[in-house]
């Protein structure tokens, strides 16, 4: 199973049509990354025959214009409707990625998002896991999509 293409194609499905923004896929990341600064992030957990999670990390201003665009209103700070999008974003993600752990065998559920957003935070990885760290781009910025799996 190739998460990385998994994640290149759900990411790019649902910007394109639920958000109506283009986005182009970066070069997976070599390290993952732990600290964020004036960020948004949002996790989904996965639990069963895989656990770990899935999350996309936003600059500020980038999770105001993907809120912008996705609720078609202008956004002018970080707030509910911000957190509420970017936490919604990353359950629609995690829900396309079930759909093809399932569809590989695999028994997995997912968690109701949680948002995390702050001037400095930092996320520890999951221990053992197989990762991938994705940069995206829209016009308003860069964004990245991170997958951890352990196979339970």
């Amino acid at each position: 199973m190739d998460l990385l293409e998994n994640i290149k194609e759900a990411t790019k499905e649902i910007f394109e049509t639920m958000i109506m923004l283009d986005i182009t896929a970066g070069d997976p990341l070599a390290e993952s990354v732990t600290s964020f600064k004036c960020s948004v992030s949002g996790v989904i957990g996965l639990a069963g025959t895989c656990q770990g999670m899935l999350a996309i990390h936003t600059p500020d201003s980038v999770a105001k214009a993907i809120t912008s665009s996705f609720l078609g209103m202008d956004v002018e700070e970080v707030d509910d409707d911000v957190t509420d999008a970017i936490g919604e974003l990353a359950n629609m993600l995690a829900g396309n990625i079930k759909m093809v752990l399932d569809a590989a065998g695999k028994d997995v559920t997912i968690s109701i998002p949680s948002c995390i957003h702050g001037d400095e935070y930092s996320m520890d990885c999951v221990a053992d896991a197989e990762w991938v760290v994705v940069p995206f781009t829209i016009d308003a910025g860069k964004f990245l999509v991170e997958l951890q799996i352990k196979n339970g």
